[in-house]
C-alpha cells in the first residue's frame, strides 16, 4: 500500500517541476520578445532622429528642376514669390545643383553668427574660372589661407579707411569734370543721359587709382577697357550650362558662351599685361604709388609661405580692383537721382542740407560731406530699395550644417535674397516706399552689422571695398545737388512731368540690377549767392 502513494508524490513532484520550467522557460521567452522590442523600437527611434530634415522644397520637374519657377520675371522677385508660399529658407534644384535659398534677416544673422565659416566659400563658376585664371581673385576664390592673405593686402593696399582718403584728390578731379562738361548739354538745351557720364566718371577714378592714369573721356565715347569691362559684368548674367547642369558643361562650346568669354577674357588680359610691363619698366613713384605699383612691389618683396603673390594671382587682383565697383558705383548714383525726381520732396530736403553746408565755397571738400546726415540716409536707402546685387554672389556649404533647424548637406548653392530681405514688411514699415527718414536716429548700416540691410553682403565675405564705393558715391552726390537743379525732359507730346511719376524704375536682369531705361535729365546750373 506504500508504493502507490510514493509513486503519486513523485508524480506531483515532477509535474511541479515541468510546470516550473515551462513557466520559466515562458518568462525568458517575454524577457527576450521584450528585449527584441525595446532594440527594435530604439533601433527605430535613432533611425527616424538620424534621418535629414531638409528645408522645404517646391515641386520640381525631373532634370530641370525648380529652373522653370524662376523664368519670365527677374529672379529675385520670383524667389521672393516662392518664399512667401515655401518659407524663407528653401532648398531648390537649379538644374542638377542644390541651392539653398535664404530670405530672411534672422536667417543670415544665423548664417554670419554661428557658422560663418561654413558658408564662406564660394561654388566654382564658368565665367570666374575664365576670367580668374581658375578663380584665383578675392571674390570668387575658395575660402582658405590664400584667400585671407589677398584680402589682407587688398585692404591694406587699396581699400583701407587710410587708402581712400588718400584717393580724395583723384574723386575731386575727375568729379570736376564730370560738373565741368554736365554745362555744354545746359547750352545746347538737350537732357543728359546721366548714366554715360558717370560710368565714365566712376572707371577714371579707378583707373587712376589702379593704374595710375585714366583710360576714360567724358566726351560720349566708350573706351575699348570700358566696353571690355561692361561685357564682363554682362557674362555674369548669361546662362552657363556647365553651371547649372556640370554634364553638358560641352553645350556652353555650342551656344558659344566660352569662346566669347575666352575672347573678351584675352582683350582684358592684354590689357593688364600691359599695364603691369610698363610699371615694371616705369620708375615708381615711392609717395604716390598706386595699385600695381604695391602689388609689383609686394610680390618681391614676398616671403611668405605656402600663399604669395604669383602672376596669375596679381592679374586676378587687378580686375577685382577695376571692375569690382566700376559699374556698380555708377549704377547707385543713377539710382538715388532716379528716387530724388521720384519724390520732388526728398530731392528739395536734401539739396537744402547740401547747400547749407558747402555755403559759398568754390570746391566741395570731403569735410563737407561729412556733415551730411540727411544725404547718407538717401544713400541707405536708396540701398535698400535697389542693392546693386540684389542677389548676393552665390556662396557654398563646406560641410554638413544645420540652418534654422534644417539640416543643409555639403557642397550646396547658397543664395542670399538681399532685394526681398530689404523689403521684408515684417522688419521694414512701408517696405516698398522710398523714405530716406527712415534712417535718422536709426544706428542701422550696410557695413554687414545688421542683417536687415546687407547690399555689401556680411561675414567674412562681406565686400572689402565698401569705403572705397560708397566715398565715391557721395562725393559725386554732393556736386550733382550742389551745382545743378535738375528737371525731367518734356514727354513726347510736349507736356511736362514735374512729379516724376513717369519714371520708369524697373530693373534689368543678371547679376547687377541696372535701371532698365536710362535716366535723362535736365540740368539747371546753380550759382550760389554771394
Amino acid at each position: 500500500m506504500g508504493m502507490p502513494l510514493c509513486d503519486n508524490k513523485k508524480n506531483q513532484f515532477l509535474e511541479a517541476s515541468t510546470t516550473m520550467e515551462l513557466s520559466n522557460q515562458n518568462l525568458y521567452l517575454s524577457m527576450l520578445w521584450c528585449l527584441i522590442f525595446i532594440i527594435i523600437v530604439l533601433k527605430l527611434i535613432s533611425t527616424r532622429s538620424n534621418k535629414p530634415n531638409p528645408p522645404p522644397c517646391p515641386p520640381k520637374l525631373p532634370f530641370i528642376g525648380n529652373l522653370h519657377q524662376i523664368t519670365g520675371t527677374l529672379t529675385q522677385i520670383s524667389l521672393r514669390s516662392l518664399s512667401q508660399k515655401y518659407g524663407p529658407l528653401m532648398l531648390l534644384h537649379f538644374g542638377q545643383i542644390p541651392t539653398l535659398v535664404v530670405s530672411s534677416a534672422n536667417l543670415v544673422r544665423e548664417m554670419a553668427t554661428t557658422n560663418d565659416v561654413v558658408f564662406s566659400s564660394r561654388p566654382s563658376m564658368t565665367v570666374a574660372r575664365i576670367f580668374y585664371y581658375g578663380c584665383k581673385d578675392l571674390s570668387f576664390s575658395p575660402y582658405g589661407e590664400d584667400w585671407k592673405y589677398k584680402r589682407k593686402l587688398s585692404i591694406i593696399e587699396f581699400l583701407s579707411s587710410k587708402k581712400v582718403r588718400s584717393f580724395q584728390l583723384i574723386r575731386e578731379e575727375e568729379v570736376a569734370n564730370l560738373v565741368n562738361k554736365i554745362p555744354e548739354a545746359c547750352r545746347k538745351n538737350i537732357p543728359v543721359n546721366l548714366i554715360k557720364m558717370l560710368v565714365a566718371t566712376s572707371g577714371n577714378i579707378h583707373c587712376r587709382c589702379v593704374f595710375g592714369h585714366k583710360y576714360e573721356t567724358l566726351d560720349g565715347k566708350s573706351s575699348r577697357l570700358e566696353e571690355l569691362v561692361m561685357d564682363l559684368m554682362h557674362h555674369f548674367g548669361e546662362f552657363s550650362f556647365g553651371d547649372f547642369f556640370p554634364s553638358l558643361w560641352w553645350m556652353d562650346f555650342v551656344t558659344g558662351l566660352i569662346p566669347r568669354m575666352k575672347a573678351n577674357f584675352r582683350e582684358l588680359e592684354a590689357f593688364i599685361d600691359k599695364e603691369i610691363q610698363q610699371h615694371k619698366g616705369g620708375k615708381m613713384n615711392i609717395e604716390n604709388k598706386d595699385f600695381v605699383d604695391c602689388m609689383l612691389q609686394l610680390q618681391h618683396e614676398d616671403d611668405t609661405p605656402n600663399v604669395g603673390l604669383s602672376l596669375p594671382s596679381i592679374k586676378t587682383l587687378i580686375l577685382d580692383m577695376v571692375a569690382g565697383g566700376w559699374e556698380t558705383t555708377s549704377t547707385a548714383i543713377e539710382w538715388v537721382m532716379a528716387e530724388l525726381m521720384k519724390n520732388p520732396e526728398k530731392m528739395k530736403k536734401a539739396q537744402e542740407e547740401v547747400r547749407r553746408v558747402v555755403g559759398n565755397k568754390p570746391k566741395i571738400e570731403e569735410n563737407d560731406v561729412n556733415q551730411m546726415s540727411y544725404l547718407r540716409c538717401v544713400v541707405k536707402e536708396t540701398m535698400r530699395l535697389h542693392p546693386p546685387g540684389p542677389l548676393l554672389l552665390a556662396r557654398k556649404t563646406d560641410g554638413s550644417v544645420k540652418l534654422g533647424g534644417y539640416d543643409i548637406p555639403p557642397k550646396t548653392r547658397v543664395i542670399v535674397n538681399a532685394w526681398a530681405i530689404q523689403r521684408d514688411p515684417d522688419v521694414w514699415e512701408r517696405p516698398e516706399e522710398f523714405t530716406p527718414e527712415r534712417f535718422e536716429n536709426s544706428e542701422v548700416d550696410f557695413k554687414g552689422q545688421d542683417f536687415e540691410l546687407i547690399p555689401f553682403g556680411f561675414g567674412r565675405r562681406v565686400c572689402p571695398g565698401i569705403l572705397f564705393s560708397v566715398a565715391s558715391i557721395e562725393y559725386t552726390l554732393v556736386n550733382l545737388l550742389y551745382w545743378f537743379d535738375w528737371k525731367l525732359p518734356d514727354n513726347n507730346n510736349g507736356t511736362k512731368d514735374e512729379s516724376g511719376k513717369d519714371i520708369d524704375i524697373s530693373e534689368t536682369k543678371g547679376m547687377l540690377a541696372a535701371m532698365k531705361l536710362p535716366l535723362l535729365l535736365q540740368p539747371v546750373p546753380y550759382c550760389p549767392k554771394t
